[in-house]
């Protein structure tokens, strides 16, 4: 009996596959279960559909990330902090700090656990910072600490 598999069966066949299996293994096993269809015009339709639905979902949130990394790249985020005779922070700035500034200065929403640090920033000066949206869009975000003006 000819089958599509609607999710990865390991041994049988990936999501999508279009496969031919023992009658029994396919209407006892694959389709009670809820892990293929038999492989009819209709159901064929149905999963190509889905495929080019997913196709596109995929694409439309590519590029919400391409435009995000071109937004973000090479910001600049200026931090004032107090700051002890040597020019050593009395805090240290974290990827919340970062986070909340670029929020404030540019209206810019995005998670604190994107943005990579090392270890936090705890001393005067620009860093250049990581935030890593996925695996493929890693802008960089220039981080300048000044000292806080004292009121």
């Amino acid at each position: 009996m000819k089958v599509v598999f609607l999710q990865d069966v390991p041994g049988s066949g990936a999501r999508g596959d279009v496969k031919e299996v023992a009658d029994g293994y396919a209407t006892n096993y694959l389709i009670r279960q809820q892990l293929a269809l038999p492989a009819t015009k209709e159901n064929l339709n149905r999963i190509e559909a889905q495929k080019k639905s997913e196709e596109k979902k995929k694409a439309k949130a590519e590029a919400e990330l391409d435009a995000q990394t071109k937004e973000l790249d090479n910001k600049l985020v200026t931090l004032s902090a107090k700051v002890g005779k040597k020019g050593k922070l009395y805090g240290s700035i974290t990827s919340a700090d970062i986070a909340g500034e670029l929020k404030k200065a540019y209206g810019i929403k995005l998670d604190k656990r994107k943005i990579e640090l090392s270890e936090p920033i705890n001393e005067l000066g620009t860093f250049d910072v990581t935030a890593k949206l996925d695996k493929n869009h890693t802008p960089k975000l220039i981080v300048k600490v000044v000292p806080k003006e004292e009121a």
